[in-house]
């Protein structure tokens, strides 16, 4: 084991300290993970900035994108695979509506619904950003040896496999 006592180990010394009765272990796992991941976001966030967009823009972009030719979806599709509101979708494709990124239209199949689809520079625009995100990625795995990286995958497959209610 290495000497490093990190944010997490310091808080659990003190909570050791102060109530010696409750079961602090969690916290190594759970907090490590909570910290963890507001430091990966902070980075993702930075690429994010770069392109122009915000991280629930990009989630929506990379939606569309992933949909293959056309790259269109559903708004309810969309929100969906980006897990957020209906209300909160709006918001988000407004703002790509107004820089030209996505565009609206009456589904051809249902003529009440509506297709949320990527323009071409759309497309364009979150190509260079996605590029640049698994590189960002890539970079932030690295701290890790690949052995590691396939290990830590392998848990939290498991672990998100047992927590995460089936679709």
């Amino acid at each position: 084991m290495n000497d490093y006592e990190d944010h997490v180990a310091r808080i659990q010394a003190e909570w050791a300290r102060e109530r010696p009765d409750v079961d602090v272990g969690p916290q190594g796992v759970i907090g490590r993970l909570h910290r963890l991941a507001a430091l990966l976001t902070e980075q993702l966030c930075l690429v994010y900035r770069r392109h122009g967009l915000n991280e629930g823009e990009f989630d929506v972009l990379a939606a569309l994108r992933r949909a293959g030719e056309p790259f269109e979806r559903a708004p309810g599709e969309l929100a969906a695979f980006t897990m957020v509101t209906t209300g909160a979708m709006t918001k988000r494709l407004d703002r790509l509506e107004r820089d030209g990124l996505v565009t609206r239209r009456r589904s051809a199949e249902d003529g009440r619904g509506r297709v949320i689809a990527l323009t071409g520079a759309g497309r364009e625009l979150f190509d260079r950003a996605f590029t640049d995100h698994m590189r960002n990625e890539r970079r932030m795995l690295d701290e890790l040896a690949p052995d590691e990286a396939a290990h830590l995958e392998a848990l939290l497959t498991a672990w998100l496999a047992r927590v995460e209610p089936p679709r």
